[in-house]
């Protein structure tokens, strides 16, 4: 069930309510009578789903309504009462606090002047060792910081070289291809030469009196052995000689 908190108020919402519910029965056979039963529905239906400060409404009343209202008035004037008692007491009461608050500070004080220590405490010296002690690390981290501030300052030209030997670490793969292709084409030429110097020898040629006297350097062709290389590749017909009579 709903929690309501006044009875009246709730009927005030329910006559509100009532137009909306003839409006609706209007179009329904029966005409007046069956909005009166439409409504009558509808607050019927209101009533027995609610409760009035925890009671049904067949057992309130507005006497009971009445009588909230004046309990609520009690309860304004105990809390007008509260108010005023909590301000004066904000306005006493630090007052009596304060003075106690400077009684406890003056019994400690008192207090702490019948303490007596125990062990009368030294005077700290440095001993002269430690000056020179701290002359020298002052020395040492002079020396120090102007090292750090050189380089910082050759930092960028470190840099740079990392720079410039990162690049040629990443050539280097592409340098080592180069002079791996560079042996491999130098071998094949080197064998294509050795293959051409077997292949074609020194021949001999006859020089001729009108050859000679032209040029007197003339190579003559030499016959080749018949177990040469190139005989062996391309042997010579052997032909048959008629001698006629």
């Amino acid at each position: 069930r709903v929690r309501c908190c006044s009875r009246r108020s709730l009927g005030e919402v329910m006559a509100l309510c009532a137009p909306f519910v003839r409006a609706l029965a209007q179009g329904q056979p029966g005409g007046p009578a069956a909005a009166g039963d439409a409504l009558w529905n509808f607050e019927t239906a209101v009533r027995e789903n609610v409760t009035i400060n925890g009671q049904p409404w067949e057992e309130t009343s507005d006497d009971s309504e009445l009588q909230s209202g004046s309990n609520i008035k009690i309860l304004e004037d105990q809390f007008d009462e509260l108010i005023v008692e909590t301000t004066t007491k904000r306005k006493q009461w630090p007052k009596k606090i304060l003075m106690h608050a400077i009684q406890t500070m003056k019994a400690e004080q008192e207090m702490l002047k019948l303490y007596q220590p125990f062990v009368t405490p030294e005077e700290i010296r440095s001993q002269p060792s430690q000056d020179a002690y701290i002359a020298d690390l002052k020395q040492v981290t002079e020396m120090a910081s102007e090292q750090i501030s050189g380089a910082m300052k050759s930092l960028p030209a470190l840099i740079e070289r990392a720079e410039g030997f990162s690049q040629a670490l990443t050539w280097q793969p592409t340098l080592e291809l180069c002079k791996l292709r560079q042996e491999v084409f130098a071998g094949c030429k080197a064998k294509e030469e050795n293959d051409v110097q077997n292949f074609v020898s020194p021949g001999e040629v006859t020089p001729t009196d009108a050859d000679t006297s032209k040029n007197p350097y003339v190579l003559l062709k030499r016959k080749k052995a018949a177990d040469s290389p190139e005989r062996r590749r391309y042997p010579l017909r052997r032909r048959k000689i008629t001698l006629s009579a």
